[in-house]
């Protein structure tokens, strides 16, 4: 198990960091200011100003294999760089979730004309997209519980249903639903659900609000919505009928390690905020810096943060030599310990930066906000832990007396 970075593992983080000093950073202010003054779901003109600089960089669609030619372990590297900007990064490099993992499930189950369709422009940057599984009358972190119905109606299906927290569904350049609903309730637990593309101008299909989180709204929003007697032509579902879970698991695996590895970079940029601020910041006598206390966050932080990286890279690793299966338990273990280090480490942050932390003065409040939400979006800890628990029951161990 070999985690040096490879060279092109190597030249696209350099790539990276030099976008990221020299464009992604400067950005961040203008991206605020704009969304500021137009409301919090415009869409800031220097987002495309910083594609096309991505672009330029070869910097375009680095999650997906097949565009990138890099190995999950080569991509984690850079998912971290981008972590450092979570707002903008991602998305500069058209890397960002929902769409990430929306390519990667057309990728792997759309057919042809779906591809060309929804795909090839997803892949291009023109369109945005959201997964529309989790419903608020139900516990979703449990899939099997969705009550969204999907109906066939002759060369239609039908789709009814409530859902919310549905992560880029305001932005108006959100053009398709990929919607996980039941086709048959009677089937076998995990063959009841299906996922179907419902286009974003389709009748029935409504916003009903924006659903900040620790109030604060993201640009692309996360919305509660209705699907009312939506038809869509039966062309549209996602491999066969039954297929839902298993296509729902299957794109969640990648996109774990890429909210991980965002989340270390969330916490690096935390802990270099506070190592700054330790060396500024005078009190009793001395910068904190000096502080026994405030040198044990430091330390702590920078081990919580390696800890999970190496974690990940294993996780990714395996994914790589023996896909999503091969790596069930890490990928729960990566989804519980990436995000609470992250917390941990920016929670420290906060301390050290007293009042301020607190506030919008600094990246802090946004950071720990999105990194606590990360404990909860694609299955909560508790779910996570059940998962890690079950196989390791399962073990037989060389010795237990």
């Amino acid at each position: 198990m070999d985690f040096e970075s490879s060279a092109a593992a190597q030249d696209a983080c350099a790539k990276m960091w030099e976008f990221m000093r020299e464009e992604v950073f400067p950005a961040e202010p203008v991206h605020a200011r704009y969304l500021a003054e137009h409301g919090p779901h415009a869409y800031p003109p220097v987002m495309e100003e910083l594609k096309a600089g991505a672009k330029r960089r070869g910097l375009w669609n680095l999650f997906l294999p097949s565009e990138s030619g890099l190995s999950n372990v080569e991509y984690a590297a850079v998912a971290e760089v981008s972590g450092w900007s979570p707002v903008i990064a991602p998305e500069a490099v058209n890397c960002q979730a929902p769409d990430s993992g929306n390519m990667e499930t057309l990728h792997l189950f759309a057919t042809e004309e779906q591809r060309a369709r929804w795909l090839e422009p997803l892949l291009a940057g023109e369109i945005r997209s959201a997964f529309a599984m989790t419903e608020p009358e139900v516990a979703s972190s449990d899939a099997t519980n969705i009550t969204t119905s999907i109906t066939r109606d002759g060369d239609d299906y039908v789709i009814n249903g409530h859902k919310w927290f549905i992560s880029g569904a305001l932005d108006e350049r959100c053009a398709v639903f990929i919607v996980m609903g039941k086709t048959d309730p009677e089937a076998a637990t995990h063959r009841q659900q299906s996922m179907v593309l419902v286009p974003r101008d389709t009748p029935g299909v409504t916003i009903r609000r924006d659903l900040p989180l620790f109030g604060f709204h993201d640009q692309h929003g996360h919305a509660e919505m209705t699907f009312e007697d939506v038809r869509v032509p039966a062309a549209n579902i996602l491999a066969s009928e039954g297929d839902g879970f298993a296509i729902a698991q299957a794109r969640l695996g990648p996109g774990r390690i890429h909210h991980a590895m965002r989340a270390i970079g969330m916490a690096e940029r935390a802990l270099a905020l506070m190592t700054a601020r330790a060396k500024q910041r005078v009190a009793f006598g001395g910068p904190l810096a000096e502080q026994g206390v405030v040198q044990e966050l430091i330390a702590q932080s920078r081990i919580d943060i390696d800890l999970a990286r190496m974690l990940v890279y294993k996780t990714a690793w395996l994914i790589d030599r023996h896909g999503a299966k091969g790596a069930r338990t890490e990928i729960s273990a990566i989804k519980v310990a990436a995000p609470a280090a992250a917390v941990a480490v920016i929670d420290r942050a906060i301390e050290v930066f007293g009042a301020a932390g607190v506030s919008s003065d600094t990246p802090l409040s946004y950071l720990y906000a999105w990194a606590r939400v990360l404990r909860i979006v694609d299955g909560p800890d508790a779910v996570h832990r059940r998962t890690i628990a079950k196989q390791e029951l399962r073990r037989t161990p060389p010795y237990s007396g």
